[in-house]
This record gives C-alpha cells, structure tokens and sequence, in this order.
C-alpha cells in the first residue's frame, strides 16, 4: 500500500514515526499520524488546517496533553495501531472518493478525522474541525492547485512575483519563499511532464554567463525545455557584457527577444544594472555578492530531509561568501538559526548582517558569526561548507588554504553535530580541501539532492515570475 502513498504522505508516516519514538512510545496512532502532518508544514494537510484556522501550535500543544501522563512503553519496532490503520483505510477511500490515484496527506487528515475514536480526530473536533468542514477546505485547495497550464498558479499567494526579478534574498517575503517551496514541490512530484510542458510553451529565456557552470547552465536549460520554453546560452565572447556594448543596451535588446534573463556574472551591479534595463524578469543566477538560486535549492531540500525549517540551526562553515550571504538571509526569514564560523577577516558583508538580523527579529532566529568551528557546529542540524577560493579569487587559494585548514569539514566536526544532522555543499567541492571524502560521500551527506533541487527550484522561479 506505501508505494500507492505520495512523497509528502511517506514523509508524514516517517515523521510519525520519529514522533512515536520521541515520546516512548511503542506504536505509531492517530496523534503520531497528526503530529507528523505539523511537521510537514508545506503539505496540503497543513495548509488545510491554517484554512480552517487551526494554529498549528496549539494543536501540536492538545496532543501533548494526551500525552503527557501516558507510560513510556517503547519497543524494538514502532507498528501501526489498529485506529491509525483504520484512519489509513478511511484515507484510502477519501482519495478514491476524490478520483485520487494516490494517498496524499490531505487523504491522511481526512481518514484521522474519519477515525472519530482516535486522539487526532477528538482534538481536531474540540478546535471545530469536523470531516465535511475538511472536505470542503481541501476540496478548494485542490481546485485551486489545478494543473492546466491556465490555471497553475491560480489562487497563488505571490502573485506579486509575476513580472518582477530575483537579484537578492531581500527582495522576497516569506510568503513569496513559501510558493516558490510549494511550486517546486508540485513540478518535482505531482505534475505530469505533458502539462509542465505547456507551462511556459513558446517563451525563451537568455542566459548570460561571465563564468563557467556545470549546474547552473543545465538547470536552467534543462528546467526550460521541461517547461515547454528554450533556453539561449550566451557564453563571455558572445556578448562580452559592458565592452562590446553596454549593460544597459544589451538589457534593451534581449528583452525584445527574450521573456526572462538569467546571468552568472562577477559584479552584482551588472546584474542590478540588466534589471533596471531590461522590461522582463532578471534572475540572479550568481553574483559575487549572492546565489539566490542556491539558497532556495538549499532550503528546500533542507524541507525535504527535515520536514520543517523553524527553529533548525543551519551552520556554514568557511568563508564568508556569496552562497553564506544568500543562507543567512534566507534562513532568517523563515525563522532558522544560522551560524557560520569563519576566519577573522572572512565574515560575511556587514549589511548583509545587519539586514539578516533585522528579518530574524520577527521570526525569533538567531544569526551568528563566530571564529571556532567546533563551537559552531555543536547541536547543528545541518553542517554546510563551499571552496574556500571562489572563481576570482584563484591567486589567493595558496593562502587561504592556511587560513581556512581548521575549518575543513571532516569527520571529527560532523561528530559535534546532531546525529541526524545532514552536510551541504554547492559543489563543485575540492575534496580533501574544505571537505574530505568521508563526510560528502556519507549516509550524511546529501550534496546529490540539493544539486537535482536546483532544477525544480528555478523552475518553478522562472514559472512564478512569468505568471500573468
């Protein structure tokens, strides 16, 4: 029956899991089963239950209670409880009800209510929820998820987005960060590859680059050919931005041509500058003061592996760079902790701490910029590090390879961290420089999955921002 449950559905009954072990407890039931939902916070389930009004909070605060005065009794193996597997049998028959072909968590919410005896469904009562209230929320949510082409992004919170650019972290809020989380979910795992292809059907994007690229290039051109688009590789001796013709012509010209630019460049003013120029949408597919595009790949696969990004402690270790930039501002508007341990003399832009701590003050982060790594890493629920010389900076890596030695990422550092934790790396990594092979090769490492993240990630940017 798993394989007929979806990703975000094997995520939830996983997380029950860990919630069941957590509390001592033997078998997974319907409280586990609702307190994994919580934990899935993108999921249809959830946003069902912020559409109703249900503070996630306060629900997760109602089970506890039930909890709280029950005999720890944990076993070798967590089995399922006749009520859970009863709730998955309701869920079942809400999802044939609905003409689903698969069980999803809004099937798994439906079949705890369905189960009335259980502890899920007499706390969801207590907070007004019954099944017909759920069934119609989940319904609207569904229609509003439709995926012709059409319709995709109807209903969509950040219909702000359509038409604007993606140059900094800065320029997003939470709730834009939210969609573009949600959009890629849905191209990754639910929308076929004959519908994605109407999506952005006869619309060409110009991709500028000052610098070489093994993932940029191919996610960008392969997400467009998904999409339904083209993709126009513009390499340095094409265009030879600001020498043989300026920024600003360049902008004028393509976006005649062109419905979206994508540059990779060294200076972030030229980015800035194809923006103020161009009419279309210009993403920032690397600058030397931010990745965009690689933070948000980031945290969504952090949302993947970890289910939630709230309270998290994310530690960069190394040098205080463009891709630290774009984590510490991301992480601070979704209200993660974020630390990075960096040689004096390396720490991040101070504005770019400065903005970072001031969006962390209203989601009760914490950013930190501290020098001992060891410090750092201790308690951390995900350990990222990149090249301790990036492209530019080649005459200086003799150096830095001193400076930086105690930083590398090996084994002994990512001892310090939760045992759960996982490692991150942009790549392309210098092994044996800031990360030997025993830690990006690990069960810990999850390098491979951010690097295909990528891909659904700006695809789902370059559909948000071509909304109309």
């Amino acid at each position: 029956m798993w394989q007929r449950f979806t990703q975000d559905a094997r995520r939830v009954v996983f997380f029950a899991t860990e919630e069941a072990g957590k509390h001592g407890e033997s078998h997974v039931s319907t409280e586990h089963l609702l307190l994994g939902i919580l934990r899935a916070e993108n999921c249809l389930a959830c946003r069902a239950l912020l559409a109703m009004s249900a503070d996630p909070a306060d629900v997760r605060s109602k089970i506890e209670e039930y909890i709280a005065d029950r005999e720890s009794c944990l076993g070798e193996d967590i089995q399922l409880t006749p009520r859970a597997k009863r709730a998955i049998d309701i869920a079942y028959n809400e999802a044939r009800r609905m003409m689903n072909d698969f069980i999803g968590t809004e099937h798994l919410l439906l079949g705890l209510i369905g189960e009335a005896e259980g502890i899920a469904a007499k706390v969801l009562a207590s907070m007004g929820i019954d099944l017909q209230k759920t069934r119609d929320a989940v319904a609207k949510l569904q229609q509003n998820a439709g995926t012709a082409s059409s319709d995709f992004v109807a209903g969509n919170p950040s219909k702000k987005l359509s038409g604007q650019d993606l140059i900094s972290i800065s320029s997003l809020d939470r709730s834009n960060i939210e969609a573009v989380f949600d959009m890629a979910r849905r191209l990754k795992c639910d929308v076929p590859a004959e519908e994605q292809r109407q999506l952005l059907a006869g619309k060409n994007l110009a991709m500028i680059f000052e610098k070489p690229s093994l993932r940029t290039r191919v996610s960008f051109e392969a997400g467009m050919t998904q999409l339904g688009g083209h993709a126009i590789y513009l390499a340095p001796s094409d265009i030879q931005l600001g020498k043989r013709e300026s920024i600003a012509d360049a902008a004028r010209t393509l976006d005649r041509m062109c419905d979206l630019i994508m540059a990779r460049t060294f200076a972030h003013n030229t980015v800035v500058e194809l923006a103020e120029h161009a009419s279309v949408p210009v993403i920032n597919g690397l600058s030397d003061l931010e990745h965009p595009c690689q933070a948000l790949a980031d945290f969504f696969t952090i949302i993947e592996k970890k289910g939630t990004l709230q309270g998290l402690k994310v530690v960069f270790v190394g040098d205080g760079n463009n891709v630290a930039h774009s984590l510490m501002l991301l992480a601070a508007k979704v209200g993660t902790n974020f630390t990075i341990a960096c040689p004096e003399g390396y720490e991040p832009n101070t504005n770019i701490v400065e903005q970072a701590r001031k969006d962390a003050a209203e989601t009760n982060a914490t950013i930190e910029v501290i020098r001992d790594p060891k410090e750092a890493v201790a308690d951390a629920d995900v350990v990222y590090t990149d090249v301790w010389a990036s492209m530019g900076q080649e005459y200086e890596a003799e150096e830095r390879a001193k400076i930086f030695a105690p930083y590398q990422v090996n084994a002994e550092l990512m001892k310090l961290a939760k045992p759960d934790a996982v490692f991150m790396h942009c790549l392309p990594a210098h092994r044996g420089s800031e990360v030997t092979d025993d830690v990006i090769d690990s069960p810990q490492s999850i390098v491979f999955d951010e690097a295909e993240n990528r891909l659904h990630v700006q695809k789902a940017v370059m559909v948000l921002l071509s909304q109309t």
